[in-house]
């Protein structure tokens, strides 16, 4: 089973940048389809970008154009880059793997967008 250790998180100010790490152990990472969700107090966690194992992707529409997927198989890691931030995209950003009969989650990195 993968375990998963999300980092690269802070505060940066409104349109900047900032790229999430996801390191995995303990299993196959190139099986798993690998996910970035968020949740901000008093809302539920919601899709932010997914990477399938054959690398097709998809994302929320909220953040189309300005954040990228992408994952390196040798290195077991995934990433979010994340462009153009915007206050509304503050949440503690969690790094998911899944595959049939599996659904991992990481323990999660705060992301605050603030002036």
């Amino acid at each position: 089973q993968v375990q998963l250790v999300e980092s690269g998180g802070g505060l940066v100010q409104p349109g900047g940048s900032l790229r999430l790490s996801c390191a995995a152990s303990g299993s196959i990472f190139s099986f798993y389809t690998m996910g970035w969700y968020r949740q901000s107090p008093g809302k539920q966690r919601e899709l932010v970008a997914r990477m399938s194992s054959g690398s097709s992707t998809n994302y929320a529409d909220s953040v189309k154009g300005r954040f990228t997927i992408s994952r390196d198989n040798a290195k077991n890691t995934a990433y979010l880059q994340m462009n153009s931030l915007k206050p509304e995209d503050t949440a503690v950003y969690y790094c998911n793997a899944a595959k049939i009969g599996y659904n991992i989650w990481g323990q999660g990195t705060q992301v605050t967008v603030s002036s």
